[in-house]
């Protein structure tokens, strides 16, 4: 895998190297993987994916912000936001990645 940054290109090839499928094939596994995980979000549902985390959708109310740039107050619309909580597995081997 290449540099910081884990790409769809990346994991494409990584599964084309382990399962030993077609780089087309592997493209397509990973978008449908990654489109069944959006729909799902879509649609308010949560994914849990077991040994990685959960990605929940929750709702966050009206409220009153303020322009940065001004300092003046400013409405916030309601709106939905995309949550992640990394399972235990995931953060004792991140925790582990770093020496910890």
């Amino acid at each position: 895998m290449s540099g910081e940054t884990l790409t769809r290109a990346d994991l494409c090839e990584a599964v084309h190297e382990e399962v030993g499928l077609t780089r087309l094939d592997c493209a397509g596994l990973v978008e449908r993987t990654l489109d069944l995980i959006a729909e799902t979000l879509e649609q308010g549902e949560t994914v849990k994916l077991s040994g990685f985390g959960v990605f929940q959708v929750r709702a966050k109310r009206a409220r009153m912000g303020r322009n940065p740039k001004t300092g003046e107050p400013a409405p916030i619309e309601p709106r939905r936001v995309i949550g992640f909580r990394a399972s235990h597995v995931m953060k004792a081997r991140v925790d582990e990645g770093l020496g910890g």
